[in-house]
């Protein structure tokens, strides 16, 4: 039955990744930098509201 299972390749997917190295033990110990941990969200955010803006700068 797991290999039915909707989340197995996600599980899949996860060890990949942490077969690569793209986890480093020891890291969640660290205090949460808001720029390092979130600054990918928070370019993102800008770029949305930048588009945002000149969407309705073109509409009027």
């Amino acid at each position: 039955m797991s290999s039915r299972n909707p989340l197995r390749w996600l599980a899949r997917w996860a060890d990949w990744f942490e077969g690569r190295g793209v986890y480093v033990p020891g890291e969640e110990s660290r205090a949460v930098d808001p720029v390092r941990d979130f600054g990918w969200l928070m370019a993102a955010w800008a770029v949305g509201v930048a588009i945002f803006i000149v969407l309705f700068a073109l509409a009027v």
